[in-house]
């Protein structure tokens, strides 16, 4: 397991105002905190109604007040009803290649998700504050792939309460001084996907899986240097196609 000087996260939350995340690399745990912050924002009972793709979320409370808010409320968030945006119908199939061996089938029926993982990759269960579990590479620490979900409240059902997907994308790459690369939606089993690309200021290539399915948001997170992204991506993408947060 890694260990409690991880430079991915440190998170106390017994004191959130001393909480740290590391300017190298911020965990999927760390994202969520910065998506609490326009979840909070976006739909506070204050807040005017979503009526373009173009709605601004930059006006977010403190990370200070985000993280005492998750704290608080063991890592839940809570969320109005958000208002619709154009619903996406058509479905994009899930991704069932294996690559000859490169992904090999993973079911996790506890916390209730399939994915077709890299084969061959260490796997490590639950660091806290960071992932629920992670794959990485045997020789390339760098190389990894890592699932998270955070509860939220029952009546939040899909991924599109924060907004539409660029939107989204480029709060996040403001908020870690990022580039977005790519933002993308599709529906699979009737799950909505946000998914994104960006490169990060420590040379770092990530994708970002979003969805909210079963009271949780799911969040995935595959990252290389930009020098190996090339070998990584085709990789990559097929294992978070194939991701689904539900037992198929």
């Amino acid at each position: 397991h890694p260990s409690p000087t991880d430079p991915t996260i440190s998170l106390n939350t017994t004191h959130p105002s001393s909480t740290m995340i590391s300017p190298r690399r911020k965990s999927t745990r760390a994202l969520l905190l910065l998506l609490a912050t326009d979840f909070a924002s976006a739909f506070s009972p204050s807040a005017p109604a979503r009526h373009t793709s173009s709605t601004s979320l930059a006006a977010t409370p403190s990370r200070r007040e985000a993280v005492a808010s998750l704290a608080a409320g063991s890592l839940a968030f809570v969320l109005p009803a958000a208002p619709a945006l154009a619903a996406i119908t058509d479905e994009t199939p899930r991704v069932v290649t294996r690559m000859g061996g490169l992904l090999e089938k993973y079911g996790d029926p506890l916390r209730g998700f399939v994915i077709n993982c890299p084969s061959g990759w260490n796997k490590f269960e639950g660091e806290v504050g960071a992932y629920d579990i992670k794959w990485q590479d045997v020789v390339s620490i760098e190389e990894n792939l890592k699932i998270s979900s955070t509860p939220v409240k029952s009546t939040t059902t899909s991924i599109e309460a924060l907004g539409e997907v660029k939107a989204v994308g480029e709060s996040l790459a403001a908020k870690r001084n990022a580039k977005l690369l790519m933002a993308e939606d599709r529906l699979t089993e009737g799950v909505l996907f946000y998914t994104f690309e960006f490169a990060l200021p420590d040379n770092t290539h990530q994708m970002l899986q979003l969805s909210v399915n079963k009271g949780k948001i799911w969040s995935l997170d595959a990252n290389a240097s930009e020098k190996r992204w090339p070998k990584r991506a085709e990789l990559y993408k097929n294992a978070m196609g194939s991701f689904v947060p539900k037992l198929l």
